[in-house]
This record gives structure tokens, sequence and C-alpha cells, in this order.
């Protein structure tokens, strides 16, 4: 075995099996206390998108470095994590009410302090009614659109959506935006700006329809280090606790930012053209690493210390990684961590993970809220 090979097959513990996914601990202990003081430093406030980790250990160690609450994404969600002892909970995406999910939110008010997202006039209605008598316990947030396009009003529409809200007798406490346009190449920068004036205009228009918007929220994990606190009052990244191959590529992260990888081993040789790259297959596949690959995206993954190598086709149990340097292929048996292209969907595909320090492994953390959907 080669230097090169050795270098790369220590990081892994012997006591993991591949594939598994590796959380190292001081490097996500470093990346939460880096957002929060730099979110801490531009006067805004913190309220991490747990759907990234979905574990409750994580989530005690963001509330620990200062955050006002979590995001989550649904009711499911909100219910793990309250039942951890975090009691401010924002569940970002608008709701409809079936009487399953109305229990539930009302059984839920009653532990923690609860706000939802509405962005339709049907929907903000649907829920107050749903509430009943515990409509006042919770706090609702307008939606704008900011240039992404999934969900969410346009900034002048804000004021009926709220007013159906208040009259149903929910507590609207402001606006909120996702700038999901930011996750592709050169976009952080214009999607931050855009962010900025339609949280603006939102509040503007709440103002003047007699509401008083006290909570403006926005930042995802490309922009929350670019908005600024003359618009936004708190921020909700959510991958920055991990990094990902994503996040690399769009240049939003550093390799020794990346605190999860995929320990996975070299399971077969490919025949590969005279004149191309070197190919091999790993043992981790679209059911570990996820599928997600934006068309931007150079490949389905990337090999972490090895920047030029490319994961270029993903079966379910298997990956391909076309290797640059034929005098370095790892040979079979070798271990390699892989960076998953988007994180959030590799954490929700395993029961639990393993948590090294040093190169050993120390822990593992059951992925709570996994498959928490509803």
């Amino acid at each position: 075995m080669s230097d090169h090979q050795e270098t790369a097959a220590v990081t892994i513990p012997q006591e993991i099996d591949t594939p598994d996914i590796m959380i190292d601990v001081d490097i996500l202990d470093r990346n939460i206390e880096r957002m929060a003081s730099a979110v801490r430093a531009r006067g805004l406030g913190l309220r991490p998108h747990a759907k990234t980790h979905k574990i409750p250990e994580i989530a005690a160690r963001q509330m620990a470095a200062g955050a006002s609450g979590l995001t989550v994404a649904t009711i499911g969600e909100a219910e793990v994590f309250a039942a951890s002892g975090v009691d401010n909970l924002f569940i970002a995406y608008p709701l409809w009410m079936s009487p399953q999910k109305a229990g539930r939110l009302q059984r839920l008010s009653q532990t923690a302090q609860i706000a939802v997202g509405v962005d339709s006039e049907d929907g903000a209605t649907a829920l107050g009614s749903a509430m009943g008598s515990a409509a006042p316990s919770i706090s609702v947030l307008v939606e704008v659109d900011s240039g992404h396009h999934r969900s969410g009003v346009h900034p002048e529409s804000v004021a009926p959506v709220a007013e159906a809200a208040a009259r149903t007798g929910l507590k609207v406490s402001g606006v909120f935006t996702f700038p999901g346009h930011s996750y592709a190449p050169g976009m952080p920068v214009e999607a931050a700006m855009q962010e900025q004036q339609a949280l603006n205009r939102a509040s503007e228009v709440l103002t003047a329809a007699g509401f008083h918007a006290t909570c403006r929220s926005g930042g995802s994990t490309p922009t929350a280090m670019l908005t600024g606190n003359s618009a936004a009052t708190e921020v909700r990244p959510g991958v920055y606790v991990f990094g990902d191959a994503q996040q690399l590529e769009l240049e939003r992260c550093a390799a020794e930012d990346i605190a999860l990888t995929v320990a996975a081993t070299v399971v077969s040789h490919h025949a590969a053209p005279a004149d191309g790259p070197a190919r091999f297959i790993i043992d981790a596949g679209s059911k570990v690493l996820g599928s997600d690959r934006p068309a931007w995206a150079s490949g389905f993954g990337r090999v972490m210390d090895h920047p030029d190598a490319r994961i270029t086709a993903l079966s379910e149990h298997h990956a391909t990684v076309e290797w640059p340097e034929p005098d370095t292929v790892p040979a079979i048996g070798q271990r390699l961590r892989v960076i998953p292209n988007h994180v959030c969907l590799a954490v929700n595909l395993v029961d639990d993970v393993a948590v090294v320090r040093g190169g050993e492994l120390v822990d593992r953390w059951v992925v709570a809220a996994r498959g928490k959907n509803k």
C-alpha cells in the first residue's frame, strides 16, 4: 500500500463498517460556533433548520451556542425536537390542516412556542379554524417569494393573508422567505439582495395594514453570511453544520469545514479506456449518499482528500468513481470518505450515525426525526 493509500485509510475507525455516515464532532462544533458568532456579530438571531441533521444531540449544541429556537419542516420533526427539550419551533412551510394535524399541533402548542408559515388566505383560514381555542397560541409568518418561485406570495400581497390569519385568532408575527435560488453558481449574492428587498417591502406592507411585523426571517446556508440586519431579524441556515459537496462546489465552505462524510470501501475495479481516467466501484450508492444532483454539479459527490476525483454514476448500493491518477488508484478493500452532494438527504437515509473525534469512534447518535414527513 502506498503512502497515499495509508493516509486515506486511517481516517476511518476500524470499528466502522461500510457504508456508514460519520460525523467529525470537532468540525461540527466548530461550524456551529462559527455560524453562531458570525450571526450574533451582525445583530441577527439564529434559528437553524433542523431538517438537515434531525438529531437531538446536534440541536442541543445549536441551542447551547445561542440559537433562539429551531426551524423544522413538519409537525413530526417539531414533535421530536419538542420532546428533546426545544421549546421554540418554526414550521417553515405552509400546512393544510387535516383533523389529525390539527390535533397534533394543538398538543404541541401546549409544550412549545410554535410558529407556522402561511402563504394563502385559504391556508391561513383553515389553520386558524382547525386550531379553535388554541389559535391564539400559534404564531404565523407570511411567506414571501423572493425569487425561488416555490411557495410564498409577492411582497405586495402579504396583507390579505395576514388579515385572514388574524380573523381566526392566529397571531401574525411577521414575514419570512427562503432564497432557495441561492443554491446555484454565482447566485448567493444576488439571492441575498433579493431576499432583503422582499423582506423589507413585505414588512412595509404589513405595517401599513396595521400589523407589527417583529420577525423578518430569511437566510439559507449560502446566504446566511450575506444577510444584513437592515431587512432580516433572523436567519435559518441548515447545511452549515455539516457542509456538503454542493456547498463545496459553490465555494460556501472549504474541505476542512466538511463534518459529515460517508465511509465507503472500494469493491471493484472497472476496465477504463486507455486514454481515459481510471474507474472503480465503491459500496455506497444512492441509498446512503442520496441521489440529488443539480444540473451544475460536477458529479454525485466528492471523495475527501481527492478533489479531482468524481462520482460519475450511482446505483442503489454502489457508485462509480473516476480517478484521474492511474498510478494511485485505491486498491480493492481500501476505504475512502465520500462527501454527499446534498447532506440533508443522506442523513434521512440512515437510522443512526457514527460520531468520531481524532480518528476514533466516540459515540453513535440516533437520527430521531428520520422519516417524520408529516
